[in-house]
């Protein structure tokens, strides 16, 4: 498939998805972005998938696999607050009898007052008490954790100062594990994120943005001289936060299981 088909079966591909095509207009090989592509959304024009600082980072595989998957159409679902309401037409006031005008108007109770902001994130390191607060995290990202499992493990790792960290906002709302490794080909340890995870229903309000900053912040006050970040290739809107946040992917990532 020529470079200008496949972009256009892409671009077709977006059209149907509510999602526009951004192509890299480089054209000289090994230069800049030649060769990768992102995604806006066609309404707001928000990126979507492979726009970073520095250019486009996503490959036409991952853009196809994007759209294909479905993972667009909840990208774009995420981007819509609730609608508003249409404004209903005032109707025509009429004299009001005088034993109503005779009552005195009820404050608004507490209910109806308009919601508060929701607190700001603060992070801090992971505590014992925390253990049912991450079980329930790391079960959203569809491993198989107790409460109980998930203090052993904590307890574990303080141990060996492999930090695991906290988003707080009215509770536990997200989480990150660190680990530093020294290694034979890099004048400096290696820092890696190993996991993190923010609470669905508190996404989009910057708290894994702050994790990562603070993660960056203890593995460089470690030494560490390089960050790595592993990322199941599934978790598409994971890869996109990423490279939002100048990250790069730089090679692939093998597994065997030694106990299957």
């Amino acid at each position: 498939m020529s470079d200008r088909t496949e972009a256009d079966a892409l671009r077709e591909l977006a059209t149907n998805r509510g999602c526009k095509l951004v192509r890299s207009r480089r054209r000289t090989p090994g230069r800049g972005d030649y060769g990768r592509y992102g995604l806006k959304d066609a309404r707001t024009g928000k990126p979507v998938l492979g726009i970073g600082k520095g250019g486009l980072t996503a490959t036409a595989e991952q853009i196809e696999s994007f759209l294909r998957s479905g993972a667009a159409a909840g990208w774009k679902h995420s981007l819509g607050a609730t609608p508003k309401r249409k404004r209903e037409p005032e109707a025509k006031s009429t004299p009001e009898p005088a034993r109503e005008r005779s009552k005195k108007p009820v404050k608004a109770s507490a209910a109806e007052e308009e919601p508060s902001e929701p607190p700001e994130p603060k992070i801090r390191d992971a505590r014992p008490g925390d253990a049912e607060a991450l079980a329930r995290l790391i079960r959203g990202l569809g491993y198989e954790l107790t409460a109980a499992d998930a203090k052993k493990r904590l307890t574990a790792m303080r141990r060996a100062r492999e930090a695991v960290i906290v988003a707080e906002a009215g509770g536990v709302v997200g989480a990150a594990s660190l680990h530093v490794t020294s290694v034979l080909h890099r004048p400096k340890p290696v820092g890696r994120i190993t996991m993190m995870v923010v609470d669905e229903n508190c996404r989009g309000r910057g708290i894994g943005t702050l994790l990562v900053a603070e993660a960056e912040a203890r593995l460089k006050a470690r030494g560490c001289g390089l960050i790595e970040v592993t990322s199941n290739r599934k978790r598409l809107r994971a890869h996109h936060f990423y490279e939002g946040l100048s990250y790069e992917r730089t090679s692939y990532r093998f597994t065997k299981d030694l106990d299957g």
